[in-house]
């Protein structure tokens, strides 16, 4: 295995330096004082980055251990939204998800505080402010952000008294970021499993060992980990309270779904691509030489026809119709009916492009397509150029429609005068 030099960055390594707030710049407020460019040159997809930065509040906004209880007590759980897991005793979703999908809270309750893990999957779907900050990291990398929130018990909790973890040495076949909410985790790093995994290279428990440990640490209440994927690792709590933290994965497209995406447009305008295999490519006794000429013929081809515009236009718009509108604050402010002097600027976080569609302007994001006049594109402009506007400064026919589309469409925010 290889060894996968860590890097620490903050107060205890000589930092701690101001760091911008994640709404002004995400990335920036996950590694500062690390820079942008530094991060993305030396230690994305290469190797990971500990930031202990002693600020026990950093992350409090987007999550904390209170908040987490009182959703965990007054949500309607059901299969899948949450989810328990014990590297020393395996749990059963059907250990505490009945017939109808509804989770049991008195069996979460007792499976915790015997030291099972609770997890909740996908949480930036119901907190506010942690779903903003994955669109903001979204922004950042083009890219699906999921999360997973990773509650722990205290070490008493556990029959043995040792620390409580949730799974044993494994990576992940994504790059994440953990976000340390309250608690004290410690982590134990081993070595590169698999270089760079692909989404379907699940770990495999048996066949990955984990080696050696090459870095072990603490991470406490305020602290980030960026940890590529492919990376072995492990934690357990070991502080005197639960540990609390959120782990937000990057789900990336690759240039092999890039080259891939290219061929198979290429395949719609050469007739070639769509011809079967030979009659009996699967017989044992199958003379494969016509085959492999074919095929090095049709390498050729890809070298000299393939185009990469196309393909990077069409993952691109596909990640913008992928996202989920925000549409906050609409249904409310709806009470209020339009004035003319009301101003309203784009949404921080919205993802979009313009697209000339056969004679329309097609408005590509979140949540879909919405078609508008070639005549509104200049107004199109002003409304999503992120500066305050009315309708006055819309110069198009009809100003307070192009309004209600983006508005509803969950483009705008609204600021009544």
């Amino acid at each position: 295995m290889t060894k996968t030099a860590l890097k620490t960055a903050g107060p205890e390594a000589g930092g701690g330096e101001p760091s911008p707030r994640w709404e002004e710049d995400a990335l920036g407020f996950l590694i500062a004082p690390i820079g942008r460019e530094t991060f993305l040159n030396e230690h994305y997809e290469r190797k990971a980055l500990i930031n202990i930065r002693n600020e026990p509040e950093r992350y409090a906004d987007l999550l904390t251990l209170a908040s987490l209880d009182h959703f965990i007590a007054s949500a309607d759980l059901r299969e899948g939204m949450i989810d328990l897991t014990n590297h020393r005793n395996r749990i059963e979703r059907d250990a505490y998800v009945d017939d109808s999908g509804r989770v049991s809270r008195a069996v979460l309750a007792e499976e915790y505080l015997q030291g099972s893990t609770i997890v909740l999957p996908q949480f930036h779907e119901s907190m506010f402010n942690l779903g903003e900050f994955c669109r903001a990291l979204e922004e950042v990398f083009s890219c699906h952000m999921q999360t997973n929130i990773y509650l722990t018990p205290a070490p008493e909790k556990s029959e043995n008294g040792t620390g409580n973890q949730g799974f044993p040495p494994h990576y992940d076949n994504h790059d994440v970021f953990v976000l340390q909410i309250s608690g004290a985790k410690k982590w134990r790093i081993y070595g590169t499993a698999v270089e760079i995994p692909f989404r379907g290279e699940q770990f495999e428990l048996g066949r990955h060992e984990p080696g050696p440990v090459t870095q072990e640490f603490t991470l406490k209440a305020g602290d980030c980990l960026y940890l590529p994927r492919g990376i072995m690792h492990d934690a357990e709590n070991v502080g005197a309270d639960p540990s609390l933290h959120i782990t937000a994965g990057l789900i990336t497209k690759t240039w092999a779904d890039l080259l891939l995406e290219s061929i198979s447009e290429l395949a719609l305008t050469a007739p070639d691509f769509r011809r079967s295999l030979p009659a009996g490519f699967a017989n044992r006794d199958f003379d494969r030489a016509a085959a492999r000429d074919q095929f090095d013929k049709l390498v050729a081809l890809i070298a000299r026809e393939a185009g990469m515009d196309s393909a990077f236009d069409l993952l691109a718009d596909n990640f913008l119709r992928g996202r989920r509108p925000n549409v906050s604050g609409v249904i409310a402010a709806s009470a209020q009916a339009p004035r003319e002097s009301d101003r309203y600027r784009r949404r921080r976080f919205v993802p979009w492009n313009v697209a000339d569609d056969e004679g329309k302007l097609v408005l590509i994001g979140p949540g879909g397509d919405l078609d508008f006049d070639p005549e509104e594109g200049d107004a199109l402009d002003v409304a999503l150029s992120g500066k305050l506007f009315s309708q006055a400064d819309l110069p198009c026919k009809d100003p307070a429609e192009l309004i209600r589309t983006l508005w509803a469409g969950g483009y705008l925010e609204r600021l009544t005068s």
